[in-house]
């Protein structure tokens, strides 16, 4: 897997507008052929926010038709689909080519006080007794709880967490979201394959065929990707052809801060 950069990460987060709602941003550079879908997931964060004020991202459900070219921009059309005194929708298409790429919908929120409660965060230690471990399409600090290997061919649980911490970012909530959003993406697969002999995450697409089907994610609490979040996630089931993993995000303090979720083809060659 390819090696990014963070300031290349952050670029990409820098979008631009090329004519009445739509948008387009460059790609993250790396030695791959398609688009990281973790990328595209940020941007559209990042694009449907240019539409929207005093609101800050609360979901965003994703699905991924085609894989992008990554020699090519993905251009971004955003369609208004509602804006009310508490909520707002946005409906994202990323094309290429008039190809569709990504087929988004993200809802807005402005923050209201009411009923609260959450589950415990897992008692998983702190980051600083954790792994460091790189992680190649996460180009900040990461740390693996119980030193789990992703690549490994290995039987294991369906399961894995880590800590994860940028440098300081000055960035706006929804920058840090779509950071967080991005990360998200990278290990659900490998953790659908934990159970599973002779695969790791490393042997697509020699091995196995992979890709991401849909991606959603849930916005509970603000959060800063400079300061620890703990990311713990499990695969529920492996079947048809189909992998669907799904994960928590706990501030240091231990506030469920986001949830996600995402479905992905799994085929193997043999």
């Amino acid at each position: 897997m390819a090696i990014i950069q963070w300031e290349d990460t952050l670029a990409c987060l820098v979008v631009e507008p090329v004519g009445g709602d739509t948008y387009t941003a460059p790609n993250i550079p790396m030695d791959y052929r398609r688009i990281f879908g973790g990328q595209i997931l940020a941007q559209v964060l990042c694009v449907g926010a240019e539409t929207v004020e005093s609101k800050g991202v609360s979901s965003l459900h994703a699905i991924f038709p085609a894989p992008g070219d990554l020699a090519r921009r993905v251009e971004y059309q955003v369609d208004r689909q509602s804006d009310g005194r508490t909520f707002a929708h946005r409906l994202v298409v990323g094309q290429q080519g008039g190809a569709p790429k990504v087929v988004a919908t993200v809802t807005f929120h402005a923050e209201e006080s009411g009923l609260f409660h959450q589950v415990d965060a897992p008692d998983l230690g702190e980051p600083e007794e954790a792994i460091p471990t790189e992680l190649s399409m996460i180009p900040w600090e990461t740390r693996v709880v119980g030193g789990v290997d992703l690549g490994s061919r290995e039987v294991g649980s369906p399961d894995f967490a880590f800590w994860m911490r940028t440098p300081a970012f000055s960035g706006s909530p929804v920058a840090h979201q779509a950071l967080l959003a991005h990360a998200t993406d990278l290990t659900l697969i490998g953790t659908s394959l934990r159970p599973h002999f002779g695969l790791g995450e490393e042997d697509s697409p020699e091995k196995i065929q992979t890709a991401v089907t849909s991606h959603t994610l849930w916005f509970h609490k603000p959060l800063r990707v400079d300061d620890w979040l703990l990311v713990n996630q499990e695969s529920s089931v492996v079947a048809g052809g189909r992998g669907f993993a799904q994960g928590r995000v706990f501030s240091r303090a231990g506030d469920l801060v986001a949830s996600f979720a995402q479905e992905s083809m799994l085929r193997p060659l043999s």
